[in-house]
């Protein structure tokens, strides 16, 4: 999967986010880095968010671009 990720830049750092998944943040020295790090936390919100689904019907539906 893709998925489109924000960048922020200050002294500190870089801050990626990513808008489809709310609270999914990571940070890094480097845009690398931080891109690295981003997605293990993509990886991450994914198998906590299959857990709180566990036992609850889902589906899957495809949405025309």
């Amino acid at each position: 999967m893709r998925y489109q990720v924000t960048i922020y830049r200050s002294e500190e750092g870089i801050t990626i986010g990513v808008p489809a998944l709310p609270g999914c943040w990571s940070e890094g020295d480097t845009e690398e880095e931080a891109l690295i790090n981003i997605q293990d936390a993509i990886q991450e919100y994914l198998a906590a968010l299959n857990d709180r689904l566990q036992g609850i019907e889902t589906r899957e539906i495809e949405i025309a671009a």
